[in-house]
């Protein structure tokens, strides 16, 4: 069996892309993602086309921006900081998966979907010509998804609305002499630190082939098996890291396989990372990206969190002894981590100063579940000041969004499940509305914003990326306002995002919604799975230690991004057989006395069923096949 790391990814906004060969003589590709971080490269539609207004058809010339003159300029630039106009201005194109274009789609036979982020550039693929693998996802996370992609296609038409038809070929910035002028922060972004990136660009994909992508894909249930050719069984678990997000685990009559993606121990809103599950695979591929390094004080400019050394010994010296399996499994659901409440109540507080000094706050948001506990954690905090600032959501599937999160309850954590028993909305935005302190847009010149609206106020926005949807337009608004407040989440280069609107009074908080993981507690929870053979990102090769003699040591491969690491057989060669019960009657056996082993002899017909051999009885099926044959006969006679 062969693993080829084809994008190593950032964390959870673009998360790592994999190619499993081998499995049972299948190919599997886990997660296709996007890379949006990296439409910051492009400058968002100049501001005329903007907040009130649809535009004017004369900006639909822009492309002609890129004449002589401009490329001199930019020339004469090179060596002064980096400035908007260094930026590509022209309709967004999409970085797909790094590698992934030097496979042949109708090669892949099955694909494995982790999150959101990882099916984001799932249409590309499906629409490949030849492309006809499997699609395995859950539910929950199908229909997010297929949400979030039409979104993007729909804040991209603002782009090829002001830009026009789109140009035939390759657009002029791809073109050898146009990439020799871009500044080298752009250029890297554009074709990679070694210049092979650049054939992963491409036009968004339409609505018709995010339909087409969604007819492809089978869902499933947590736990719930998916026999794939009758060899792989397939079963997601939840990771905790978003509603609908999981893990997942391979079964095969040779190995079993575990693939563990971005995960979070404890969730405020999700179904808590089911890792028991996980436990006593042949193979577990760890690609989760989310840790800090191992320090015993964590402190930031925001706010600081320290943790006691002992715990931290403590779970790096843990062992997978079933007697301590309780006590190991709350130490990883402990209160020592760094959780989204601290984050989110640090966050909280930024908001509420802003608002205090009139200013409003932006928060472009992406992942679902930070949306729904900031909706829940900011009007307390108002209504404790007395406080009336309106909150805004606005995005062309923000209704479809939260009404779904009604509906949902076998995907959220225990807590919300059981507030739904007693008779309470799972979350508490469904109360905000009613009330009217939260007000839901489809766009920003919705002319029932237009009467709504009121400054202060607290918007959420998409895009992340600062490159589309109203954000950008809220941005232009507030920008000099030093008053107001931006809420960026770690995973874009503030640095180029923000250049469109510099200069910029604004203030900015960038930060990481993730609770991440510290270093001891991947180890202790990598032990406590006991695979045979452990498959880890070279990331960790110098940060954790798997080297210390105990009775549960077992090897460590290392795999790295365009390489591909050929993964040894599974320790036990054994293979399990279920013999049928008629066959099994039959059973005489006889010993060889040199050798201790005993032996005896069977007919039958052997059969790969639900991921098992299985042998049957073969002449009681060629019976049973004749027996109906001679029915047939007898019938047309």
């Amino acid at each position: 069996m062969k693993l080829t790391c084809l994008s190593s990814g950032t964390g959870y906004q673009y998360p790592p892309c994999h190619i499993l060969e081998d499995v049972c003589g299948f190919r599997i590709l886990l997660d296709c993602p996007l890379d949006l971080s990296a439409l910051s490269v492009f400058s968002p539609v100049p501001p005329d086309n903007g907040f009130v207004s649809d535009g004017e058809s004369s900006h639909i010339s822009a492309r002609d921006c890129y004449d002589k003159e401009q490329e001199i300029r930019k020339r004469q630039k090179f060596g002064t900081p980096l400035h908007g106009e260094d930026l590509i201005h022209d309709e967004l194109w999409y970085k797909t998966v790094k590698n992934l274009h030097l496979w042949d789609p109708s090669s892949i036979d099955v694909v494995l979907i982790s999150s959101v982020m990882g099916m984001l550039g799932l249409p590309f693929l499906t629409r490949a010509e030849g492309f006809s693998a499997k699609i395995y996802v859950t539910d929950a996370a199908a229909r997010l998804a297929r949400l979030m992609m039409e979104d993007l296609v729909s804040m991209n038409m603002e782009f090829q609305y002001f830009y026009g038809p789109r140009e035939s070929g390759a657009p002029h910035w791809m073109r050898r002499e146009e990439l020799e002028l871009l500044r080298p922060e752009v250029k890297e972004v554009v074709v990679g630190k070694d210049g092979s990136e650049l054939g992963v660009w491409m036009p968004l994909y339409s609505l018709a082939d995010v339909m087409d992508c969604m007819q492809k894909v089978q869902t499933l249930k947590y736990a719930e098996a998916a026999c794939y050719n009758g060899t792989l069984v397939l079963k997601p678990f939840s990771s905790g890291s978003e509603i609908g997000s999981c893990n997942w685990t391979i079964d095969g009559p040779k190995r079993n396989i575990t693939w563990l993606s971005c995960s979070i121990f404890a969730s405020k809103h999700a179904m808590n990372f089911d890792y028991d599950a996980l436990r006593g695979r042949d193979l577990v591929l760890y690609s989760d990206k989310q840790f800090l390094p191992l320090m015993d004080e964590v402190q930031s400019n925001d706010a600081s969190s320290t943790i006691p050394s002992k715990d931290l010994s403590d779970l790096r010296c843990c062992s997978a002894d079933k007697d301590d399996w309780k006590k190991l499994s709350e130490s990883l659901l402990s209160t020592d981590e760094i959780l989204e409440k601290e984050k989110l109540d640090f966050i909280c507080s930024c908001i509420l100063q802003s608002v205090q000094a009139g200013g409003s706050v932006v928060i472009p948001y992406n992942r679902l579940g930070i949306l729904l506990q900031l909706l829940e954690m900011i009007p307390v905090l108002l209504e404790s000041l007395a406080a009336d600032v309106p909150i805004y959501v606005i995005s062309s599937i923000a209704a479809e969004l939260l009404a779904f999160t009604t509906v949902v309850p076998e995907w959220v954590c225990k807590p919300r499940q059981e507030k739904m028993f007693s008779g309470e909305p799972m979350f508490s935005h469904v109360d905000l509305m009613s009330k009217r302190k939260l007000h839901v847009f489809s766009a920003i010149h919705s002319p029932e914003l237009l009467t709504t609206w009121q400054e202060p106020c607290i918007i959420f926005a998409s895009h992340w990326s600062l490159r589309l949807g109203a954000v950008v337009h809220l941005l232009r608004r507030w920008g000099g306002d030093a008053n107001s407040l931006l809420i960026l989440e770690d995973g874009v280069d503030a640095d180029i995002a923000l250049l469109p609107f510099k200069p910029l009074e604004m203030k900015v908080l960038q930060c990481s919604f993730l609770p991440e993981r510290r270093l001891p507690k991947i180890e202790c929870l990598l032990k406590l799975l006991q695979p045979k053979i452990l498959v880890l990102p070279d990331d960790l090769k110098e940060k954790l230690d798997f080297s210390n003699p105990s009775s549960d040591k077992f090897p460590v491969l290392y795999y790295t991004e365009g390489k591909t690491l050929c993964l040894p057989s599974s320790p036990e060669g054994s293979v399990d057989l279920e013999i049928a019960s008629v066959l099994a009657e039959r059973l005489v056996w006889q010993t060889l006395e040199k050798h201790d082993v005993m032996y005896t002899r069977l007919e039958g017909e052997l059969v790969m069923e639900q991921g098992k051999f299985r042998l049957l009885p073969g002449i009681a099926r060629a019976d049973s096949h004749l027996s109906k044959t001679k029915e047939m006969k007898t019938d047309a006679g």
